[in-house]
Order: C-alpha cells, then structure tokens, then sequence
C-alpha cells in the first residue's frame, strides 16, 4: 500500500524565501533595531524579482513585528520579538488538521469581511478587488503557484472593509493561508482531487457581488467558498488515514 506518512514540499514561494532570508538576517543580528534596510529596488534588483514580491516579503515581517514601515523613509528593524510571543506560531500547514483548524476560523471572519466590503468599497478598491482577481486567474493560465496571488486577492477584499483589523489579522495567519501549495506538491494518491478546480469561477462569484454591493450575496459566494474548501481538506485528512502494516497513520 502506499506510504501516507510524508508529503512533498515544493519550493517556497518568491516572497516567502525572501522574508526567511531577510528574517535570518534581522534576528542574527545583520540589522540591529533601529537600522533601515535597503529600498525595494535595492532588493528587487538582489532578489531578481519585482517589487510587488519585496513588498508582499516586507509584509510578512512587518506582520511578525520585525520591521517598520516608515512613510517617506524606508523599512527600518525593529527588536525581534520573543518566539514564544508570537501568535499562531505552532502552525504548520504540512499538517492537514492544522490547515482545517485554520480554515474553520478563516471561515467565521471572512465571511463578514466579504459582505463588508460589499457595502463599503471604494471604486479604487473595486480595482484593486478585480486585479488581484486577474492576477490568479494568469497564475492558473500559466500553471504557476497561486499561493501569493490568491492572498492577495483575499487581502484586497480585506482592505475593502474600511476596517484596518480586517487585513491586519489577515496578515498576521498569513503563514498558514492559502495552503495549497504544499499538498500540490504531495504524492499521488495523496489527495482526493484537484485544489485549483473551479478555483476562479468561486473567487468571480464573489468579486461580481462585491462589486454589485450586494451584502449577502458576497457573504454567501465567500462562505461557499471557505466552506468547500473545508470540506475538501477534511476529505483529504480522510484520504490520509490509512491501514499500513495494521497500523494506522494520520497526520
């Protein structure tokens, strides 16, 4: 029988292999608090990708509380946190019941923050809604990751609330949002099917009720959405719980 005891981890996306570098550095002591880091062009030229990825890496750690944005000037370190402090820190989404842990709350929050933004976004917003939205959908056409492009659609929708908690909190499980990718990379067999399946059409539902102000409309699409992909993890904990050798393994 197959072995369901392990599952491939692709590479990291862009942004998060940036953050884990900037990361090591800030808490191994490159830059002491207080310091400015380089500009976004200084690291998009570094890293060879574009500024949209430096800033989204930023994001991550300004998240972590181990830097500050300035405005007019730059990313400055801040004293690392203690990594007992930080929230959410023993999530790990290779474990498929931490990803449902995870998404049961996702579900609860932005369900509300859909209909929200119904009812509040602006017109720059609304575009900002319907980029992100694009930028997926290129992801999905070129066969790339849709790990980066799928938060960024979801913190768009965030931002739309008028609400600064709603993508702060965002932010702050960001680690552990969007998992796909890591059960893409499994082995075969190891999940019951297809995660990106009608991936688009469900975010359209909910940006055409967004876009329409229509409250609770935008509160279903999204709560349709989080709510099948739930039950598609649970499916795939299921598919995971096998009898190998008369024992059963489950992660």
């Amino acid at each position: 029988m197959e072995d369901f005891t392990a599952m491939a981890r692709p590479d990291a996306s862009h942004a998060s292999r940036i953050s884990s570098d900037l990361r090591a550095q800030l808490t191994g002591g490159a830059f002491r608090p207080g310091d400015r880091l380089p500009s976004e062009n200084a690291l998009a030229k570094q890293y060879a990708v574009s500024r949209t990825v430096v800033r989204e890496a930023i994001a991550i750690l300004r998240a972590d509380g181990l830097v500050q944005a300035r405005k007019g000037a730059g990313v400055f370190a801040l004293e690392a946190k203690r990594e007992e402090e930080r929230p959410f820190k023993d999530l790990k989404t290779e474990r498929i019941s931490s990803v449902i842990e995870l998404l049961e709350l996702r579900t609860v929050f932005e369900v509300e923050s859909a209909a929200l933004a119904a009812a509040r976004r602006s017109a720059a917003q609304i575009e900002a809604i319907l980029e992100a939205h694009s930028h997926v959908g290129a992801c999905l056409a070129e066969g790339a990751p849709t790990r980066d492009a799928d938060f960024g659609l979801h913190l768009a929708i965030a931002q739309a609330t008028q609400n600064r908690r709603f993508p702060e909190f965002l932010q702050l499980i960001r680690a552990g949002i969007i998992p796909r990718g890591e059960l893409q990379g499994a082995a075969p067999g190891t999940r019951p099917m297809d995660y990106n399946l009608h991936l688009q059409e469900e975010h359209a539902r909910i940006v055409d009720a967004i876009i329409e102000g229509d409250v609770d409309l935008a509160r279903e699409h999204m709560r349709a959405h989080l709510r099948g992909s739930l039950d598609r993890y649970k499916a795939l904990l299921r598919s995971r719980t096998a009898k190998t050798d008369g024992v059963t393994v489950l992660s």
